[in-house]
Protein backbone atom coordinates (compact mmCIF):
# COMPACT_ATOMS: atom_id res chain seq x y z
CA UNK A 1 0.00 0.00 0.00
CA UNK A 2 2.69 2.61 0.83
CA UNK A 3 4.35 1.92 -2.53
CA UNK A 4 1.04 2.38 -4.34
CA UNK A 5 0.42 5.70 -2.59
CA UNK A 6 3.94 6.89 -3.43
CA UNK A 7 3.49 5.95 -7.10
CA UNK A 8 0.13 7.76 -7.27
CA UNK A 9 1.63 10.86 -5.69
CA UNK A 10 4.53 10.75 -8.14
CA UNK A 11 2.13 10.46 -11.09
CA UNK A 12 0.07 13.40 -9.82
CA UNK A 13 3.21 15.49 -9.37
CA UNK A 14 4.42 14.64 -12.87
CA UNK A 15 0.99 15.46 -14.36
CA UNK A 16 0.90 18.81 -12.53
CA UNK A 17 4.42 19.63 -13.75
CA UNK A 18 3.48 18.86 -17.37
CA UNK A 19 0.30 20.90 -17.01
CA UNK A 20 2.22 23.89 -15.61
CA UNK A 21 4.78 23.70 -18.43
CA UNK A 22 1.98 23.48 -20.98
CA UNK A 23 0.26 26.54 -19.51
CA UNK A 24 3.49 28.55 -19.45
CA UNK A 25 4.20 27.67 -23.07
CA UNK A 26 0.62 28.56 -24.01
CA UNK A 27 0.95 31.92 -22.28
CA UNK A 28 4.16 32.69 -24.20
CA UNK A 29 2.51 31.70 -27.50
CA UNK A 30 -0.61 33.81 -26.78
CA UNK A 31 1.31 36.92 -25.72
CA UNK A 32 3.58 36.53 -28.75
CA UNK A 33 0.63 36.27 -31.14
CA UNK A 34 -1.29 39.23 -29.73
CA UNK A 35 1.86 41.34 -29.46
CA UNK A 36 2.68 40.74 -33.13
CA UNK A 37 -0.89 41.61 -34.13
CA UNK A 38 -0.68 44.71 -31.93
CA UNK A 39 2.42 46.09 -33.65
CA UNK A 40 1.24 45.29 -37.20
CA UNK A 41 0.71 49.03 -37.87
CA UNK A 42 4.49 49.57 -37.69
CA UNK A 43 5.05 47.08 -40.53
CA UNK A 44 2.30 48.50 -42.75
CA UNK A 45 3.45 52.05 -41.99
CA UNK A 46 6.56 51.34 -44.10
CA UNK A 47 4.22 50.57 -47.01
CA UNK A 48 2.11 53.72 -46.73
CA UNK A 49 3.44 54.98 -50.08
CA UNK A 50 1.96 51.94 -51.86
CA UNK A 51 -1.74 51.70 -52.72
CA UNK A 52 -3.63 49.94 -49.90
CA UNK A 53 -5.28 47.62 -52.44
CA UNK A 54 -1.89 46.60 -53.84
CA UNK A 55 -0.52 45.97 -50.33
CA UNK A 56 -3.48 43.71 -49.48
CA UNK A 57 -3.16 41.82 -52.78
CA UNK A 58 0.52 41.19 -52.07
CA UNK A 59 -0.43 39.98 -48.59
CA UNK A 60 -2.89 37.53 -50.16
CA UNK A 61 -0.29 36.33 -52.68
CA UNK A 62 2.57 35.85 -50.25
CA UNK A 63 0.26 34.37 -47.58
CA UNK A 64 -0.92 31.77 -50.11
CA UNK A 65 2.68 30.71 -50.76
CA UNK A 66 3.88 30.78 -47.16
CA UNK A 67 0.83 29.02 -45.72
CA UNK A 68 1.03 26.30 -48.39
CA UNK A 69 4.69 25.75 -47.45
CA UNK A 70 3.85 25.53 -43.73
CA UNK A 71 1.04 23.03 -44.32
CA UNK A 72 3.28 20.97 -46.61
CA UNK A 73 6.01 20.82 -43.95
CA UNK A 74 3.41 19.81 -41.36
CA UNK A 75 1.84 17.28 -43.81
CA UNK A 76 -1.68 18.54 -43.07
CA UNK A 77 -3.18 18.53 -46.58
CA UNK A 78 -5.37 15.53 -45.70
CA UNK A 79 -7.21 17.69 -43.14
CA UNK A 80 -8.08 20.29 -45.80
CA UNK A 81 -9.34 18.00 -48.61
CA UNK A 82 -12.71 17.13 -46.96
CA UNK A 83 -13.46 20.84 -46.58
CA UNK A 84 -12.72 21.49 -50.25
CA UNK A 85 -15.17 18.75 -51.29
CA UNK A 86 -18.08 20.37 -49.43
CA UNK A 87 -20.03 22.95 -51.45
CA UNK A 88 -21.50 24.43 -48.26
CA UNK A 89 -18.07 24.88 -46.68
CA UNK A 90 -16.64 26.46 -49.81
CA UNK A 91 -19.53 28.93 -50.02
CA UNK A 92 -19.03 29.89 -46.37
CA UNK A 93 -15.27 30.21 -46.80
CA UNK A 94 -15.85 32.32 -49.92
CA UNK A 95 -18.01 34.67 -47.88
CA UNK A 96 -15.35 34.68 -45.16
CA UNK A 97 -12.67 35.44 -47.75
CA UNK A 98 -14.56 38.53 -48.96
CA UNK A 99 -15.07 39.77 -45.40
CA UNK A 100 -11.43 39.14 -44.48
CA UNK A 101 -10.20 40.87 -47.63
CA UNK A 102 -12.32 43.91 -46.83
CA UNK A 103 -11.11 43.88 -43.23
CA UNK A 104 -7.48 43.77 -44.31
CA UNK A 105 -8.07 46.57 -46.84
CA UNK A 106 -9.74 48.84 -44.28
CA UNK A 107 -7.00 48.13 -41.74
CA UNK A 108 -4.17 48.94 -44.18
CA UNK A 109 -6.03 52.05 -45.38
CA UNK A 110 -6.42 53.27 -41.77
CA UNK A 111 -2.64 53.05 -41.32
CA UNK A 112 -1.85 54.71 -44.65
CA UNK A 113 -4.17 57.61 -43.77
CA UNK A 114 -2.84 57.97 -40.19
CA UNK A 115 -6.01 56.73 -38.47
CA UNK A 116 -4.62 53.88 -36.37
CA UNK A 117 -6.63 55.07 -33.37
CA UNK A 118 -9.81 54.25 -35.27
CA UNK A 119 -8.44 50.80 -36.07
CA UNK A 120 -7.68 50.26 -32.40
CA UNK A 121 -11.18 51.37 -31.40
CA UNK A 122 -12.66 49.00 -33.98
CA UNK A 123 -10.90 46.00 -32.49
CA UNK A 124 -11.88 47.05 -28.96
CA UNK A 125 -15.50 47.19 -30.11
CA UNK A 126 -15.31 43.85 -31.93
CA UNK A 127 -15.75 41.48 -28.92
CA UNK A 128 -18.79 43.46 -27.80
CA UNK A 129 -20.22 43.44 -31.32
CA UNK A 130 -19.61 39.69 -31.51
CA UNK A 131 -21.93 39.00 -28.57
CA UNK A 132 -24.61 41.15 -30.22
CA UNK A 133 -24.22 39.23 -33.49
CA UNK A 134 -24.47 35.97 -31.52
CA UNK A 135 -27.83 37.13 -30.19
CA UNK A 136 -29.21 38.07 -33.62
CA UNK A 137 -27.85 35.20 -35.71
CA UNK A 138 -27.11 32.36 -33.29
CA UNK A 139 -30.10 33.04 -30.99
CA UNK A 140 -27.85 33.39 -27.95
CA UNK A 141 -29.42 35.06 -24.94
CA UNK A 142 -27.62 38.05 -23.48
CA UNK A 143 -27.42 38.57 -19.74
CA UNK A 144 -28.18 42.00 -18.28
CA UNK A 145 -24.53 42.96 -17.85
CA UNK A 146 -23.79 41.95 -21.44
CA UNK A 147 -26.53 44.30 -22.63
CA UNK A 148 -24.88 47.05 -20.60
CA UNK A 149 -21.47 46.29 -22.17
CA UNK A 150 -22.95 46.54 -25.69
CA UNK A 151 -24.69 49.78 -24.71
CA UNK A 152 -21.34 51.33 -23.73
CA UNK A 153 -19.89 50.33 -27.12
CA UNK A 154 -22.81 52.04 -28.87
CA UNK A 155 -22.30 55.13 -26.71
CA UNK A 156 -18.62 55.21 -27.75
CA UNK A 157 -19.62 55.37 -31.44
CA UNK A 158 -22.41 57.92 -30.84
CA UNK A 159 -20.04 60.14 -28.84
CA UNK A 160 -17.60 60.33 -31.77
CA UNK A 161 -20.47 61.10 -34.13
CA UNK A 162 -21.73 63.97 -31.96
CA UNK A 163 -18.54 65.37 -30.45
CA UNK A 164 -15.73 64.08 -32.67
CA UNK A 165 -14.87 64.60 -36.32
CA UNK A 166 -17.84 62.58 -37.57
CA UNK A 167 -19.01 58.99 -37.63
CA UNK A 168 -16.07 56.60 -37.06
CA UNK A 169 -16.56 54.67 -40.29
CA UNK A 170 -13.22 52.92 -40.17
CA UNK A 171 -13.65 51.65 -36.61
CA UNK A 172 -17.20 50.44 -37.23
CA UNK A 173 -16.29 48.88 -40.60
CA UNK A 174 -13.39 46.97 -39.05
CA UNK A 175 -15.57 45.72 -36.19
CA UNK A 176 -18.44 44.74 -38.51
CA UNK A 177 -16.35 42.95 -41.15
CA UNK A 178 -14.35 41.04 -38.57
CA UNK A 179 -17.43 40.33 -36.46
CA UNK A 180 -19.27 38.78 -39.43
CA UNK A 181 -16.08 37.00 -40.47
CA UNK A 182 -15.98 35.30 -37.06
CA UNK A 183 -19.67 34.45 -37.41
CA UNK A 184 -19.09 32.77 -40.79
CA UNK A 185 -16.05 30.86 -39.56
CA UNK A 186 -18.07 29.39 -36.68
CA UNK A 187 -20.12 27.55 -39.32
CA UNK A 188 -17.10 25.74 -40.82
CA UNK A 189 -15.19 23.01 -39.00
CA UNK A 190 -11.67 24.09 -39.96
CA UNK A 191 -8.83 25.60 -37.95
CA UNK A 192 -7.55 29.13 -38.46
CA UNK A 193 -4.42 28.20 -40.43
CA UNK A 194 -6.17 25.89 -42.88
CA UNK A 195 -9.12 28.24 -43.25
CA UNK A 196 -6.87 31.20 -44.03
CA UNK A 197 -5.08 29.21 -46.73
CA UNK A 198 -8.37 28.34 -48.47
CA UNK A 199 -9.58 31.94 -48.17
CA UNK A 200 -6.28 33.20 -49.60
CA UNK A 201 -6.62 30.82 -52.55
CA UNK A 202 -10.16 32.07 -53.19
CA UNK A 203 -8.92 35.68 -53.33
CA UNK A 204 -5.69 34.84 -55.19
CA UNK A 205 -6.93 35.23 -58.82
CA UNK A 206 -8.21 38.76 -58.15
CA UNK A 207 -5.05 39.59 -56.20
CA UNK A 208 -2.83 38.49 -59.09
CA UNK A 209 -4.80 40.62 -61.56
CA UNK A 210 -4.34 43.69 -59.35
CA UNK A 211 -0.63 43.01 -58.81
CA UNK A 212 0.08 42.48 -62.52
CA UNK A 213 -1.82 45.62 -63.60
CA UNK A 214 -0.54 47.95 -60.87
CA UNK A 215 2.59 49.30 -62.60
CA UNK A 216 5.03 47.09 -60.68
CA UNK A 217 8.00 48.96 -62.20
CA UNK A 218 7.12 51.91 -59.94
CA UNK A 219 7.75 49.84 -56.79
CA UNK A 220 11.38 49.69 -55.63
CA UNK A 221 13.24 46.47 -54.87
CA UNK A 222 13.31 47.39 -51.19
CA UNK A 223 9.54 47.82 -51.12
CA UNK A 224 9.11 44.45 -52.84
CA UNK A 225 11.25 42.95 -50.10
CA UNK A 226 8.99 44.40 -47.42
CA UNK A 227 5.86 43.25 -49.31
CA UNK A 228 7.23 39.71 -49.60
CA UNK A 229 7.42 39.53 -45.79
CA UNK A 230 3.64 39.88 -45.51
CA UNK A 231 3.10 36.12 -45.83
CA UNK A 232 5.51 35.48 -42.97
CA UNK A 233 4.01 38.14 -40.68
CA UNK A 234 0.52 36.79 -41.42
CA UNK A 235 1.30 33.14 -40.72
CA UNK A 236 3.66 33.29 -37.71
CA UNK A 237 1.27 35.00 -35.25
CA UNK A 238 -1.47 32.66 -36.45
CA UNK A 239 0.72 29.62 -35.70
CA UNK A 240 1.41 31.03 -32.21
CA UNK A 241 -2.32 31.67 -31.76
CA UNK A 242 -3.17 28.08 -32.68
CA UNK A 243 -0.50 26.73 -30.33
CA UNK A 244 -1.88 28.91 -27.51
CA UNK A 245 -5.45 27.71 -28.10
CA UNK A 246 -4.32 24.11 -27.63
CA UNK A 247 -2.64 24.92 -24.30
CA UNK A 248 -4.78 27.57 -22.61
CA UNK A 249 -8.44 27.74 -21.58
CA UNK A 250 -10.65 30.03 -23.65
CA UNK A 251 -11.28 32.18 -20.58
CA UNK A 252 -7.61 33.19 -20.45
CA UNK A 253 -7.45 33.70 -24.23
CA UNK A 254 -10.46 36.00 -23.86
CA UNK A 255 -8.52 38.26 -21.49
CA UNK A 256 -5.34 38.22 -23.55
CA UNK A 257 -7.07 39.21 -26.80
CA UNK A 258 -7.16 42.86 -25.65
CA UNK A 259 -3.35 43.04 -25.86
CA UNK A 260 -3.62 43.59 -29.63
CA UNK A 261 -5.83 46.70 -29.73
CA UNK A 262 -4.09 48.09 -26.63
CA UNK A 263 -0.74 47.97 -28.40
CA UNK A 264 -2.30 49.50 -31.53
CA UNK A 265 -3.57 52.33 -29.35
CA UNK A 266 -0.08 52.90 -27.90
CA UNK A 267 1.56 52.72 -31.34
CA UNK A 268 -0.88 55.34 -32.65
CA UNK A 269 -0.34 57.76 -29.77
CA UNK A 270 3.33 57.20 -28.86
CA UNK A 271 4.97 56.34 -32.19
CA UNK A 272 2.69 57.92 -34.79
CA UNK A 273 1.69 60.90 -32.62
CA UNK A 274 -1.97 60.78 -33.61
CA UNK A 275 -4.10 63.38 -31.86
CA UNK A 276 -6.06 62.02 -28.91
CA UNK A 277 -8.63 64.73 -28.29
CA UNK A 278 -11.33 64.67 -25.61
CA UNK A 279 -13.95 63.11 -27.87
CA UNK A 280 -11.69 60.21 -28.85
CA UNK A 281 -10.50 59.72 -25.29
CA UNK A 282 -14.09 59.71 -24.02
CA UNK A 283 -15.08 57.11 -26.64
CA UNK A 284 -12.14 54.89 -25.73
CA UNK A 285 -13.09 55.33 -22.08
CA UNK A 286 -16.67 54.24 -22.77
CA UNK A 287 -15.44 51.26 -24.74
CA UNK A 288 -13.01 50.27 -21.98
CA UNK A 289 -15.81 50.48 -19.40
CA UNK A 290 -17.95 48.25 -21.62
CA UNK A 291 -15.12 45.74 -21.92
CA UNK A 292 -14.59 45.86 -18.15
CA UNK A 293 -18.27 45.13 -17.54
CA UNK A 294 -18.20 42.30 -20.06
CA UNK A 295 -15.04 40.74 -18.60
CA UNK A 296 -16.42 40.97 -15.05
CA UNK A 297 -19.68 39.36 -16.17
CA UNK A 298 -17.73 36.55 -17.87
CA UNK A 299 -15.77 35.92 -14.66
CA UNK A 300 -18.85 35.92 -12.43
CA UNK A 301 -20.85 33.74 -14.83
CA UNK A 302 -17.81 31.51 -15.44
CA UNK A 303 -18.38 31.62 -19.17
CA UNK A 304 -15.44 32.16 -21.56
CA UNK A 305 -15.40 35.19 -23.81
CA UNK A 306 -15.42 34.55 -27.57
CA UNK A 307 -11.94 34.62 -29.08
CA UNK A 308 -11.35 35.91 -32.58
CA UNK A 309 -10.02 33.41 -35.12
CA UNK A 310 -7.51 35.74 -36.73
CA UNK A 311 -7.28 39.39 -35.50
CA UNK A 312 -6.24 41.91 -38.11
Amino acid sequence: MPGTVDNSAARLTATATVSDAKSRAGLVYAISAYTMWGIFPIYFHFLSHVSSLVVVCHRIFWSSIFLAAVISIRTEWSAIRPVLRSRRNMLLLSGGAVLLGLNWLIFVYSIATHQVLQASLGYFINPLLSIALGMFFLHERLRGWQWLAVFFAVLAVVNLQLHGSGFPWLAVSLAVTFGFYGLVRKKVDINSLHGLLVESWILLPLALIVILTSRPQEISAGTYGILSMSGFITAVPLLCFGAALRRLPLSMMGFLQYIGPTLQFLVAVVLFHEALDRAKLASFGLCWVGIGVYVLDSVLARSPQPVADEPE
